[in-house]
């Protein structure tokens, strides 16, 4: 771009982020674009990577149909993929299609999956129940797509991105707390689901899911004033 003005092919992912209050000016110098785009890419954050063997957390949630799902209504499942998304985050839109599709492909197969949507819909009106109507219809999720108005289940479950996943093995305990697979916004790698279809597949086998798993990445889950957990750094994935 021109010395001196602002880069937006360098904000067009970030300033999807950005608070609704953040104004972007019309020029700025290379050093300010340098520094504005290194605070763009800290806006992405990692999972947790919650401590595997951990209980699926019981939860009963409405969908934006008006129904209520609960954790127990996936008794029969050999396995449950707890998926926290939401609308607009670019790592979800990312992977949406593929995982409508792996859903499609691996819930036949036994898998249980639900998606979980935890935004302050208040500051984050584009992730109201009314859009993630919108969602389901036109990506076409084939699983339960919730909405966590209160954000309990959100902390309850130790979830901090979008999309941030949980796999639970027929006992309901976690074995897989990682990435979809390599692919990024803007990184080249197609979205294909590689490492969560490994891990889905030892655990409909019964097979053992490899500890040494990567973290999701993605958006921050958007947090009501006084329910940002406590940050605590990930546990090692040696």
């Amino acid at each position: 771009s021109e010395p001196g003005t602002w880069n937006l092919e360098l904000l067009e992912l970030g300033t999807r982020n950005l608070e609704p209050s953040t104004s972007i000016p019309e020029r700025r110098t290379p050093k300010t674009v340098l520094l504005v785009r290194i605070n763009i890419m800290i806006m992405a954050v990692p999972s947790t990577m919650r401590e595997l063997g951990t209980e699926a957390t019981e939860f009963t949630l409405p969908d934006p149909y008006g129904n209520l799902v609960s954790l127990s209504d996936f008794d029969d499942a050999g396995a449950l993929l707890v998926v926290f998304m939401c609308n607009h985050c670019p790592y979800v839109i990312n992977i949406q299609h593929v995982l409508a599709s792996f859903a499609r492909e691996m819930m036949p197969k036994g898998l249980a999956m639900v998606g979980i949507n935890s935004n302050d819909v208040d500051r984050y009106p584009e992730d109201s129940p009314e859009r993630m109507k919108d969602e389901v219809e036109r990506v076409g999720y084939p699983f339960p797509y919730l909405f966590d108005e209160s954000q309990e289940i959100a902390r309850a479950y130790d979830a901090a991105c979008t999309p941030d996943f949980f796999l639970y093995d027929k006992d309901r305990r976690l074995v897989y707390r990682g990435q979809f697979d390599d692919s990024r916004p803007r990184n080249g790698i197609e979205p294909s689901g590689a490492d969560l279809r490994a891990a889905v597949e030892a655990a409909l086998e019964g097979r053992p899911v490899p500890e040494k798993q990567i973290p999701s990445i993605g958006c921050n889950i958007k947090w009501k004033p006084g329910n940002e957990p406590v940050p605590t750094l990930p546990q090692s994935v040696n």
